[in-house]
């Protein structure tokens, strides 16, 4: 069956990377959840996407320039409609502690030059913590997976290389743009035991298309829409 990702939480129809969201993607009972870790000022770790938080909150200013407060304190659902005013950005220990047990983690890290290795280091010791080797995995740029490979070779990378250089990494995990995503290229991946989990498809023909490719999963902001797509496809090759 295709995995459904839910990208930032059910972001379609809440504003992403809150408690809303992921709270909407739980209880739609997708396979798993994708969010964003970043470092603060003083070394919190907060869920956000951007380096900023002008675009999807009432502040303004770079993550790293704030502390975790200065964050926590921001309204992080007003702009996405009146509804959500009051939610707040999350850090990564409330997010975790929002997850099921059955629930995989797509946890993709966002960092500058000079706190990467503290990203990295911090995140997969709360993983660690947590014992979520097992169902956790760190998305990022190639720098932050190395970086990983090197703090906890036992975890599970994800990255958008080529497959060649996801052998010589030993990820096995593969998040190709959907533009690029062929059957070809699944092909390839699974000759190498990659599992293929294309970002992002949010129209229907489009997530029809990738899994007539074969892919392991779909990364979506609408997941409602792609578990009822992928109904439809598995209904219509019985």
């Amino acid at each position: 069956m295709i995995a459904v990702t839910a990208h930032r939480g059910a972001s379609t129809h809440y504003p992403e990377n809150t408690r809303a969201a992921f709270e909407a993607a739980i209880d739609l009972g997708v396979e798993c959840i994708e969010f964003d870790v970043r470092c603060t000022k003083d070394r919190g770790l907060v869920i956000i996407h951007d380096d900023r938080v002008d675009r999807i909150s009432d502040g303004s200013g770079v993550i790293g320039d704030m502390t975790t407060a200065q964050v926590r304190s921001l309204d992080a659902g007003s702009w996405f409609g009146p509804q959500f005013g009051g939610e707040r950005f999350l850090t990564l220990e409330q997010t975790l502690d929002l997850m099921p047990a059955s629930m995989r983690l797509n946890v993709h890290l966002k960092a500058t030059d000079a706190d990467r290795t503290h990203l990295v280091e911090a995140v997969i010791e709360r993983l660690s913590d947590r014992r979520l080797h097992d169902r956790a995995f760190i998305t990022g740029a190639e720098a932050i997976l190395l970086e990983a490979r090197r703090v906890a070779p036992q975890i599970a990378i994800c990255s958008n290389l080529p497959v060649a250089r996801c052998d010589e990494i030993d990820c096995r995990i593969l998040q190709p743009s959907n533009q690029i995503t062929t059957p070809e290229l699944v092909a390839e991946a699974h000759k190498s035991g990659i599992e293929v989990h294309p970002f992002y498809a949010d129209d229907p023909d489009e997530m029809r298309r990738l899994i007539e490719c074969g892919v392991d999963g779909i990364l979506t902001n609408d997941s409602r829409l792609l578990q009822q797509v992928r109904s439809s496809a598995n209904g219509s090759s019985t």
